[in-house]
């Protein structure tokens, strides 16, 4: 759909236009006005463990530059912001509150509302604090209540100004990832704690759903990251068992206790010999099944799946390479990700922008209980260059954009109960174990200078907004 009829096309009511960014990839100031070591500063110190060597101490420096960054949003005409508060920042080494740190928080949600930006806050987007880690971290039931409180010292200070608050961002990547495959921080490579972790951030994600309602919390949720796992074969029985273990794992672990108050009778049985049937406590599933809101979807690919070694070295997965042949797919012998020829990114993710349409009505057929959804990431890292024009001339990352804002459009026009999209990312940033190679923003950072230059995607998304926003308006 061209962006033309994109703009004339009718949207849900209120649908809201944004952007996102999280804490530890963008702010820097890593060891400034009292914030002590995320997981993720440690992990950075390990040799190997992110790309180039590089850290999270400068970032993009939006610590300081802030209010500029706000105003660039304002200019981009952003109906909302999504960003995440650090745990590390708020309560550091998980100790008392931090004033200076809740102050930029507090900052921060003032030149929003100011701007006319609907404040998006995401609870946790991956940075622990290294001294919780250091106790078991997230293998650590302990480390759910923890949470609980960090979640209520941020609510206290900002509840006042924020009606939307997300728990978890990509419970998957916290928890399997970094405690399974060792690519994501802690960088641990241990299956049964993986298991446990992705129950206690279940555990952690219910209990503080309930006490921020209680406290008064307007709109509530989570962010999965979700996907579509095709296998490669449909006649294969090989292929289509890998496809379902990767489902399970990547999908209905995260999505069905939620919603369903149960783990996939496959999944248990799958993870018994990891030990999830032991982490689950009496009285766990009723409290991670708390009402929400709304589900924050983050959709990049699809995954087509084959149950085969792959010798391609496509590697076109979510979760990205892994260090020392450690997988993110407990119990699984083998699941591959062959390519099937389309275009990828700079990622080597596949682009299929369908995959999105099929993904939200397949959660909409397949969960009577769903709340509204809203794409809360969506976006694509290619290698930009400055033009001797000055601009970033990203015609694969516009069309990427376009596209898969279309596929939103045709999800809605199929049912899908869709009411917002957030593109991933706001600025150039730490790209987690990649570092700074990989580039998602629609704004561009030098690194050099932290000089911010909108891309031509940028421009075309702001655009967008204009013109939908203009066609919504009343006509006088």
């Amino acid at each position: 759909m061209p962006q033309q009829e994109l703009a004339r096309a009718t949207w849900p009511d209120g649908f809201i236009w944004g952007s996102a960014t999280a804490a530890a990839q963008i702010e820097g100031a890593a060891h400034e006005d009292g914030k002590e070591d995320s997981i993720w500063d440690a992990f950075a110190r390990v040799p190997g463990a992110i790309a180039n060597g590089e850290n999270l101490d400068v970032a993009v420096d939006h610590y300081h530059r802030m209010p500029a960054d706000v105003r660039l949003m304002k200019e981009l005409g952003l109906d909302s912001y999504r960003f995440s508060t650090s745990w590390a920042r708020v309560r550091p080494g998980d100790r008392a509150v931090n004033p200076a740190g809740l102050d930029f928080y507090s900052r921060l949600v003032d030149e929003l509302l100011e701007a006319g930006i609907l404040p998006w806050l995401t609870l946790y987007h991956w940075d622990l604090p290294q001294a919780l880690e250091e106790k078991g971290g997230w293998a650590n039931r302990d480390t759910a209540y923890r949470f609980v409180e960090y979640a209520t010292d941020v609510y206290a200070a900002l509840g006042d100004r924020v009606s939307h608050w997300t728990t978890f961002n990509e419970p998957f990547c916290s928890s399997l990832i970094g405690y399974a495959s060792g690519v994501h921080a802690p960088g641990r490579m241990e299956p049964r704690a993986a298991i446990a972790a992705v129950h206690h951030q279940h555990l952690a994600h219910g209990l503080a759903i309930n006490a921020l309602r209680e406290l008064g919390a307007e709109k509530l949720g989570i962010t999965l990251n979700l996907s579509n796992a095709i296998p490669l074969d449909a006649n294969d029985p090989v292929d289509l068992e890998a496809a379902r273990r990767f489902d399970s794992l990547q999908n209905r672990i995260f999505i069905e206790p939620i919603l369903r108050g149960a783990y996939p009778e496959d999944t248990l049985h799958d993870l018994e010999p990891f030990g999830l049937g032991e982490v689950i406590k009496p009285g766990d599933l009723e409290i991670i099944s708390a009402p929400i809101d709304f589900l924050g979807v983050n959709h990049y690919h699809d995954d087509v799946i084959s149950g085969h070694p792959d010798d391609s070295g496509s590697d076109g997965h979510s979760g990205g390479a892994t260090r020392e042949g450690a997988s993110p797919w407990v119990g699984s012998e083998y699941i591959t990700f062959p390519s099937r020829g389309l275009p990828r990114t700079a990622m080597n993710w596949e682009v299929n922008p369908g995959g999105l349409r099929t993904l939200l009505v397949r959660l909409t057929a397949e969960y009577d209980n769903l709340p509204p959804l809203y794409i809360t990431e969506n976006g694509a890292a290619y290698y930009d260059v400055i033009s001797e024009d000055g601009h970033v001339h990203d015609a694969e990352r516009t069309q990427y954009v376009m596209d898969h804002i279309a596929a939103v459009k045709e999800a809605i026009d199929a049912g899908a109960d869709v009411r917002g999209y957030f593109v991933w990312s706001l600025l150039d940033n730490f790209e987690w174990s990649w570092g700074y190679g990989k580039r998602f923003g629609i704004v561009r950072v030098d690194y050099d200078t932290l000089v911010r230059t909108v891309k031509d995607s940028g421009l075309a998304y702001s655009k967008l907004i204009t013109s939908i926003n203009s066609e919504a308006l009343p006509l006088h």
